[in-house]
């Protein structure tokens, strides 16, 4: 969208315009949520959507919407190969919302240049009806969206872009705010999930925190190890001393609120550096370490020892991972997502059905 935006304010001078957005994708995707396309009412193309699998027909979609105003939702999965529908070759399925725009919202899309101008992190927020309804969140300003506002802050928050809410036809609980199906297009770097240690554990969390939208960095000082073949999933493999890898971010402010670390190393001579780098720094939201718990209370004293103090330590969560009864790297990857994902919400993990009051706050 930052690449069209400029386009689209100064096309609307002309006239309605029709935008068209990728807001879901399942499986391989040539573009992610986010993805967007202008179609102006002379039949200019800006942007693209899918690298060509699907323009042609949301293109015709668009010369509907600005002819009517009544936004779109389109669905596109697997092409056929023999035959002549629209479809993805690549295998996935993606959801595009068409919509006309015109220079009634030009307040908006002013705001929301000028917010990526200055680097604040801002949240589009879109209500998926025929007759859409835009709201600006930044984190200067809370979003005050009925029944959603958690949500938009949320993916806000963690640098995520999504759909959020039920379908209109859908019935809210009784005590619950309605909650209309909406699109979160947000523009923000996405959380930090840190992860120390090159191994099967690491791995699994790793290809999982990315699929939570996590910015996944490995790091571990043993370069037979620390490989990119070993770690596809994620966005970046350092080779270096973790401790001293973690101060240089922190000393480079690319480590804040939103920033977790997970030592995973089962290393004394890795752990205990790297948390004391970690545990000295106020502003990472997580820090968990895994471990046994002769492991826990053996590294908590060599912490002591090298001057790391009970609130410090106090924030660390370790054994790392809820009790599922974890077992493979997988499940304790799921154990550790799931601690996060608690953890982020302010939650209990406890199974829904021995709470009550409603699911979503």
């Amino acid at each position: 969208m930052r690449d069209v935006l400029p386009a689209l304010i100064d096309r609307l001078a002309a006239g309605p315009v029709a935008l068209a957005r990728v807001i879901t994708t399942t499986g391989a995707s040539p573009r992610g949520v986010g993805a967007s396309m202008l179609v102006t009412a002379s039949g200019e193309v800006i942007g693209s959507l899918s690298g060509g699998c699907v323009e042609s027909a949301v293109v015709c979609t668009a010369e509907q919407v600005l002819a009517d105003g009544v936004a779109v939702i389109e669905h596109f999965g697997v092409a056929e190969p023999e035959g002549i529908g629209i479809g993805l070759t690549c295998g996935g399925e993606l959801e595009v919302f068409t919509e006309r725009v015109t220079d009634r919202q030009l307040p908006e899309l002013y705001e929301l240049a000028d917010a990526l101008d200055a680097g604040i992190p801002i949240a589009w927020t879109t209500t998926l009806g025929g007759s859409p309804r835009w709201q600006l969140t930044s984190t200067r300003t809370p979003s005050s969206s009925p029944g959603l506002g958690h949500d938009i802050d949320d993916l806000l928050r963690t640098g995520r872009s999504g759909v959020v809410g039920v379908d209109d036809c859908e019935t809210p609980e009784a005590d619950a705010m309605p909650r209309p199906r909406t699109f979160v297009h947000t523009f923000a770097p996405g959380s930090r999930l840190i992860l120390v240690g090159a191994n099967d554990f690491v791995r699994a969390l790793g290809s999982m925190g990315t699929s939570l939208g996590y910015r996944v960095t490995v790091v571990d000082a043993r370069p037979v190890f620390a490989t990119r073949a070993r770690f596809p999933d994620v966005d970046e493999v350092i080779t270096m001393w973790p401790d001293r890898y973690l101060a240089q971010e922190i000393s480079a402010g690319r480590v804040d609120h939103r920033t977790c670390v997970c030592v995973m190393t089962h290393d004394a001579k890795f752990d205990v550096p790297t948390l004391q780098v970690a545990l000295s720094c106020p502003d990472i939201a997580f820090i968990g370490a895994l471990g046994s718990r002769r492991t826990v209370t053996d590294r908590a004293e060599r912490l002591r020892e090298n001057g790391v103090d009970d609130d410090q330590l106090g924030r660390l969560r370790s054994p790392l991972g809820l009790d599922l009864g974890a077992h493979t790297p997988a499940e304790v990857a799921v154990s550790i997502a799931a601690q996060l994902i608690a953890e982020r919400h302010e939650r209990t993990a406890s199974p829904l059905h021995r709470t009550s009051g409603p699911i979503h706050r």
